[in-house]
């Protein structure tokens, strides 16, 4: 039996604003327990909720940058339900009549084509406290520093219909929100996080299967791997002879499995009603124009440019715009007087992302300036250096150890290029490896290779490789 698997993602991000949604706490990350947690976080009676005019502006960015429709007039509810972390016993967000709707993105398929991904919604929200367990023998600690702090909650439609389709999607809402500069995205301190809706039908039906939430996954590796074995459990399940609930899950990542947390709660049973403390929130058609202008050149329009400025392929300008950061460091390396923009991308993709990926570094803190790999580039480009020479020169900067030039003029890199010296390198392995000479010349086209390696060796890598094969192509042919 052929299965269909039908994905909606529900993705929280922080909004990057200095202060919390409805106070003036400070959202400043890692802070002592309970020292960033006002008299309005901390749920006091009598206190007023005031709305952070940054975190609408940010709303109404990120419904500007995927063709939304911003409400004129939009609601903030009261969410009912009691957690030890959320002191008020509600939650502040917003039910029927959201600040942003009815947008969508564009995903690249696995099949190399491309496919829209609508988005519901995305309303504003207060985040909740955190309950702690690790360090409490017996008990649960609760810090409230989070509590309070802005969320957009982005709700996709059920669009997805893989696993590696939900990570492309959050991938790019990740993109988005960066280039934005809404949310800093920084999956580790829970400022971009996802619940996946995941659910298996029949091939052919049009109905939904009962679906499941995988609650508060933040790691694309681990959406991927929770949402397969999600597939495989409602499948296996559905085969056997039962029936999915619908509830809640929670993914364990050391055994890779989800486990039931809770019966899902429906709308219902959060009883919404508008909160009595907050006006209705109004957007004046001005303001939208005023925060249209703000708007960045988004992802989809950079790679698109990158492709007609620099003649960089799909893939290539694809990999460079992950983040604003790499695609303004891929530019001003290719806008480099000298410099090949191709070459550069395929050093920026290559060595420079490997060292940062090792040193877990963002390109930001790259010890490597665009500057200094423009400058290597171009010494690749004139010669005077080879391409194998680069990337020891490449591993000295990183270490810091100077700019190009400086490298190569400490450790003596530069590429022989003098053509008489080269061949009289050559004459001298020639005659070295009589044997080896005599099967080449007697059709054993293959020892090429080991003349080449020979050459380089004698050379310590420094000659120039197209010269080399040039001249002992002659020389070999006596």
């Amino acid at each position: 039996m052929e299965w269909e698997t039908v994905i909606g993602l529900e993705i929280h991000a922080q909004l990057a604003t200095r202060s919390k949604i409805f106070s003036g706490a400070s959202t400043a990350f890692g802070a002592p327990p309970n020292t960033q947690a006002c008299l309005v976080d901390l749920g006091y009676p009598g206190v007023l909720p005031v709305l952070n005019g940054a975190a609408v502006r940010m709303a109404v960015k990120f419904g500007l940058a995927i063709g939304a429709r911003i409400a004129p007039r939009s609601v903030f509810a009261r969410k009912n339900y009691f957690y030890p972390d959320l002191p008020k016993g509600y939650q502040i967000s917003q039910y029927e009549l959201p600040v942003v709707s009815n947008g969508s993105v564009e995903i690249e398929t696995e099949a190399g084509g491309s496919k829209r991904i609508g988005v519901t919604r995305a309303h504003l929200e207060e985040d909740a406290g955190k309950s702690l367990h690790e360090d409490f023998k017996g008990m649960s600690g609760i810090d409230l520093n989070r509590a309070g702090t802005p969320l957009l909650e982005i709700v996709s439609e059920p669009d997805m219909r893989s696993a590696k389709e939900a990570v492309a999607y959050m991938k790019k809402i990740h993109s988005l929100v960066r280039y934005l500069e809404i949310c800093d995205g920084n999956m580790q301190e829970g400022s971009f996080r996802c619940d996946a809706n995941v659910s298996v039908r029949r091939k052919g039906e049009t109905k939904f299967g009962t679906r499941c939430e995988l609650k508060n996954i933040n790691s694309f590796r681990f959406v991927e791997r929770a949402i397969n074995h999600e597939v495989q459990r409602q499948i296996e399940l559905i085969e056997g002879g039962g029936r999915v609930a619908q509830e809640t899950r929670l993914y364990d990542p050391d055994r890779n499995e989800t486990r039931s947390m809770r019966s899902k709660e429906e709308a219902n049973d959060y009883r919404y009603f508008p909160d009595p403390d907050l006006l209705p929130l109004e957007i004046a058609p001005a303001f939208i124009a005023e925060v249209k202008k703000t708007l960045p050149e988004l992802p989809d329009q950079k790679k698109t440019r990158l492709m007609q400025q620099y003649g960089l392929s799909a893939y290539d300008a694809g990999a460079l715009i992950a983040s604003r950061e790499l695609a303004d460091y891929y530019e001003t390396v290719a806008k480099t007087a000298g410099v090949e923009p191709k070459l550069a991308a395929n050093w920026i993709m290559g060595e420079l992302s490997a060292a940062l990926n090792k040193d877990n570094l963002e390109v930001t803190a790259s010890p490597v300036s665009a500057a200094m790999l423009a400058g290597m580039l171009k010494r690749i480009q004139d010669n005077t250096i080879s391409g194998k020479l680069a990337k020891e020169v490449f591993e000295a900067m990183w270490a810091g150890e100077g700019d190009a030039d400086a490298v190569i003029s400490k450790k003596g890199l530069r590429q022989i290029t003098d053509a008489s010296a080269i061949e009289k390198i050559i004459e001298d392995v020639m005659s070295g490896n009589p044997g080896q000479l005599a099967a080449y010349r007697s059709g054993k086209d293959k020892l090429f290779a080991f003349f080449v390696g020979q050459v380089m060796k004698a050379t310590q890598g420094k000659a120039n490789p197209q010269q080399v094969n040039e001249l002992l192509l002659k020389k070999l042919k006596g």
